[in-house]
Formats: structure tokens, C-alpha cells, sequence
């Protein structure tokens, strides 16, 4: 990653956030450890109240599509998530797990929102990891193309349909920046 990359959090717009393994090494390469970073995606999205709108887990990095958190900062929420997954998935002793930085690209409209997803689903088909976006499991394309439930919450038009028919309608606040 280059120095002196810029990060614009707090600007009220969805992140596409790039990490990899230290080494760019396939310390996600077995079906448990991606299961464990899934697991521990949906834990931190809980803890630290964002949205997560797509993902995909790759054998050595991870690309979401995430909001700002309601609580803490981006980069406070991708360090935790990091170390709790490394600490499950427990390499030997003062072997680093992650590259220590991450990429993060301001996604400011829905045609950037529909490309990264793009991007981040057909990325196991181009690796020739799987032959359909639909076969990689660690992904959030099924719940696009079918609305199906995962390990991950994906804030979509399924979830927000979902939570029409049970009578939650969120709230947009303004807030005044004077």
C-alpha cells in the first residue's frame, strides 16, 4: 500500500475497504479460517453498529463494502476485526496474520456503489477459485441474487423489504454542520 495514502472518513458515504494477509500469503486459503473472518465480520458489524452492503473473502484478502460505524472510527472497527480474527485463527507465535495498512476508496454514488460489488463478486471467478460468483460461499452474492440470509446482515433491498413487512422504517436524521 503506498504511504501517505489518504483515508476520508467521517464524510457520510459507503467505504470499499481492501486488506490482505501478511505476505500476501493464503492465511484464508481453507474454508474454517474463511468461515472464522465471516463469523468475525458479522460479530464487529454488531458490536460496532455499521452496515455491511458486500464482501468477498478471498484466500489472501478481504474486500467490503462497508458504512461508517455509529460507533468508533473505520479504521478503530477494521484494526478490531483484523485482530480478533488473527487471534482465532492463532498463527505461531510472532507470525503476523495481516499487512498492516488497508485501502480505502470513498464510494460517493450508486454507480461506484454496483461496480465495487461487481468487482468483489465476480473476483473468485476471475482467480478461477469457482466457475459462478454463486459457488464462492464467502461472498455476499447469493444474498443479492436471491435475498438469501448469510452469517453477514447485507443491507440491501432484501433487508430493507424485510424490515417494510415487519413495520421498522428507519429514520434519516440531518444533522445540522454549523
Amino acid at each position: 500500500m503506498p504511504w501517505g495514502l489518504k483515508h476520508f472518513q467521517q464524510a457520510r458515504c459507503l467505504h470499499f475497504v481492501t486488506f490482505s494477509c501478511h505476505n500476501r500469503e493464503p492465511l484464508l486459503g481453507t474454508p474454517y479460517a474463511r468461515d472464522v473472518f465471516v463469523r468475525t465480520l458479522e460479530q464487529t458489524r454488531q458490536w460496532y453498529g455499521f452496515y455491511v452492503c458486500g464482501y468477498v473473502v478471498m484466500p489472501e484478502h478481504v474486500h467490503l463494502l462497508i458504512s461508517e460505524p455509529e460507533r468508533s472510527r473505520l479504521s478503530t472497527v477494521l484494526q478490531m476485526l483484523k485482530q480478533n480474527v488473527a487471534r482465532e485463527l492463532r498463527l505461531p507465535e510472532g507470525s503476523p496474520f495481516w499487512l498492516p495498512r488497508y485501502y480505502d476508496f470513498n464510494v460517493w454514488g450508486e454507480s461506484k456503489r454496483v461496480e465495487k460489488l461487481r468487482y468483489m463478486h465476480r473476483n473468485p471467478v476471475v482467480r478461477g477459485l469457482v466457475k459462478r460468483p454463486e459457488d464462492w460461499k464467502w461472498s455476499s452474492f447469493v444474498h443479492y441474487a436471491t435475498g438469501t440470509e448469510g452469517v453477514v446482515e447485507i443491507e440491501s433491498q432484501w433487508t430493507a423489504r424485510k424490515r417494510e413487512r415487519q413495520g421498522i422504517f428507519p429514520k434519516v436524521v440531518v444533522r445540522d454542520r454549523s
